[in-house]
């Protein structure tokens, strides 16, 4: 509670660990069980992007991200809102994303600030980058496959031949936009035939959208430091978000959140912050399989402050320097990380695989928690038609 003023300010309000893990899961749609009527587009627009990911392990992060929120979710589902309802857009928060057609108006400087900074490098010239585009505006939605140039000189890791660079540099600026996937390849076509005009006609200031972003960033963490709410959409520099929190104090409640070892960090949160806390949600019971990419465990400092969670994605890192495994999913229980698990899936075959499983430092992995986990694993089988979940490791609390 905020108590008394100090000549400085009020006394921030002081957040005790448990509370915030739970305020943290809240947020992030982890609290309750993955169950009930599904309504995909409240679920994007509360977590405010989901970040797509073409890695199909057992499912693509962004299949996995929904799942994780409704187990009704199926993997058609999301192009059907991308490509058939036009209510979700793709661009660049951090990475690749799909947001609400409704931020389509407050994401104009982000189109502005990625566009100028892609199109600094001209890989080719004007007349042929006018080519492109009236070749889409001629045939409809194309993908990088309709063109064929070559990369001159040196081939690089990651290169990528011309023709590939000009259509994203006019997909970051907002010339062009994501008309639909097929087998996750994505199709360009001209902004204006993707996006309703509702939203295209609509403007806002740079003043407002950095104020949106900035407030829609903390409603979403529910307490944060700068660094937090400037990487959230990672659409703003750090200077403009401390110059938005000079003129916003109205908006911010300072906070102390204690962190899981104890120690007490100074963070803002919104208004609400009190009712937020006094109206936790007890978490669900239910084990949870996360995706790597899962925005409650992307920000690895966050994750292991609260939780004290030590994680990292391994796939580019050799197999001989690997710690735990090529693709290894959070285990969440209630309120904690209570291990990991290395899967892998054969489509073809029906089959869903269990590589290795580790659970955490003080963890007893008991016969009920290895309940959970099985009934987890049939959870997941299901999403991507899998009949068989096949253990390749010991067993644990079995």
């Amino acid at each position: 509670m905020l108590k008394r003023q100090q000549s400085d300010g009020p006394v921030p309000l002081k957040i005790k660990n448990r509370d915030a893990r739970r305020l943290w899961l809240d947020r992030q749609g982890l609290a309750g069980a993955p169950t009930g009527p599904l309504d995909l587009l409240q679920i994007i627009t509360d977590l405010g992007f989901v970040q797509l990911d073409t890695i199909r392990n057992v499912t693509r992060a962004h299949h996995h991200i929904l799942w994780s929120r409704n187990q009704n979710y199926r993997e058609p589902m999301l192009n059907n809102l991308l490509a058939n309802e036009r209510t979700v857009f793709e661009h660049f928060t951090h990475d690749a994303s799909v947001l609400p057609m409704e931020f389509y108006p407050l994401w104009q400087r982000q189109f502005r600030r990625l566009g100028e900074r892609a199109g600094k490098h001209k890989v080719m010239a004007e007349e042929d980058i006018a080519a492109i585009k009236a070749r889409i505006a001629e045939e409809g939605p194309l993908s990088t496959h309709a063109f064929d140039t070559k990369i001159i000189g040196k081939k690089e890791m990651w290169a990528r031949p011309p023709h590939k660079r000009v259509l994203d540099q006019l997909w970051y600026a907002g010339e062009l936009a994501t008309s639909h996937r097929e087998k996750f390849v994505k199709y360009y076509d001209l902004a204006e035939r993707v996006v309703p005009s509702a939203y295209r006609d609509t403007t806002h200031s740079d003043a407002n959208q950095i104020d949106w972003l900035c407030k829609a960033a903390l409603d979403r963490l529910g307490f944060g430091t700068m660094g937090e709410i400037q990487r959230f959409w990672a659409a703003l520099d750090a200077g403009e978000v401390r110059a938005w929190a000079d003129t916003a104090s109205h908006h911010l409640v300072p906070v102390e959140l204690e962190t899981v070892g104890g120690d007490w960090v100074s963070m803002v949160a919104p208004p609400d912050i009190e009712i937020l806390l006094s109206s936790l949600p007890a978490p669900t019971s239910r084990l949870r399989i996360l995706s790597p990419f899962d925005p409650a465990v992307r920000d690895r400092t966050r994750l292991s402050r609260l939780f004290g969670f030590d994680y990292r994605i391994e796939i580019f890192v050799p197999a001989a320097k690997r710690r735990w495994g090529y693709y290894v999913y959070p285990l969440l229980e209630r309120d904690r990380f209570v291990g990991r698990i290395e899967l892998k899936a054969d489509r073809k075959t029906g089959l869903l695989k269990v590589i290795q499983i580790w659970s955490e430092k003080g963890i007893k992995w008991t016969n009920d928690r290895a309940g959970k986990l099985d009934a987890e694993l049939a959870r997941l089988a299901r999403l991507i038609d899998a009949d068989r979940v096949e253990w390749h490791c010991d067993r644990i609390g079995r």
